[in-house]
């Protein structure tokens, strides 16, 4: 599956095609095994496995990874080293590395970030999801009732694999109204094995929500996800609640695994669910 521009050198995914018997049993495992640890367990399990990309050793995996998820050998190009270092020092340097520069785009929305559009529907046609023994609207994602978010705004997921680039950038110029960090789990984010419901994670799962609102007075809800292995999600330098964001300023990184999660005034233009999207494209 390909984008609609040409941003980067291979900006591709697969969507798999699980198989139903398969998807149910990943999701077992994820859902009534890891899911039922206690939360801080599956947040310490998950730091000491991410803990293994931060070793200096860890750099050998780099060039081999590469090879192997990217068809365009000098992909790593378009990127350099993070928080000003001069070369990849280890593995986890290279999944949080940074553009060289930004891509530039005269439109007022872009996306947030690369990956998987798992999901997009309107607010109102979403259905209530089950989680234990809680009923939740999507308005829980964000921390919010449902009063709090129109039901005409459309609900946007977008899953960001492992060879994605994992930073989040502001989808438009506006005030940062709102920050808060939810507790939870790390229950797998891979949508294709929820099938009905891909979203599923993002109702559970430990996040950052961050609201900015525009020019119009409109606010752009988004959610911050992590996931098994995920060893911090890192607010940028600057975001804090009544700070002016331009469009595609940074607002957080992740270090391994994660999903996006918007509800936004406005719908998707050009993209529509199970299509690749990418940061600063026009949403």
């Amino acid at each position: 599956m390909n984008s609609i521009t040409e941003y980067y050198s291979d900006p591709s995914f697969t969507v798999f095609k699980v198989p139903e018997w398969r998807a149910k049993f990943y999701k077992f495992l994820s859902v009534e095994v890891w899911g039922n640890l206690p939360s801080n367990l599956q947040r310490s399990l998950s730091s000491w496995y991410s803990s293994v990309y931060d070793k200096p050793y860890s750099k050998k995996i780099i060039e081999p990874y590469i090879r192997m998820n990217y068809s365009d050998k000098d992909y790593l190009q378009k990127f350099k080293p993070p928080n000003g270092k001069n070369d990849f020092e280890c593995f986890q340097d290279f999944f949080i590395r940074e553009f060289k520069e930004l891509p530039a785009n005269d439109s007022d929305y872009v996306w947030p970030c690369e990956g998987l559009l798992c999901d997009e529907e309107k607010v109102e046609n979403l259905e209530f999801v089950q989680i234990k023994s809680d009923v939740r609207s999507v308005a829980t994602v964000f921390g919010l009732s449902e009063r709090d978010i129109p039901k005409n705004y459309t609900f946007t997921n977008v899953f960001l694999h492992n060879k994605n680039y994992h930073r989040i950038h502001s989808p438009i110029d506006g005030t940062i109204t709102r920050i808060q960090h939810v507790p939870g789990d790390l229950v797998i984010l891979r949508p294709w094995i929820y099938k009905q419901n891909p979203s599923l994670p993002a109702f559970r799962n430990e996040r950052y929500n961050i609201d900015i609102t525009d020019a119009n007075n409109k606010v752009w809800h988004l959610s911050i996800i992590g996931g098994p292995a995920v060893g911090t999600i890192q607010l940028s330098a600057g975001i804090e609640i009544g700070g002016e964001v331009s469009k595609l300023q940074e607002l957080s990184l992740f270090y391994l695994g994660s999903t996006c999660c918007m509800a936004a005034p406005i719908s998707p233009r050009f993209h529509t669910k199970n299509t690749f999207v990418e940061v600063g494209i026009p949403y």
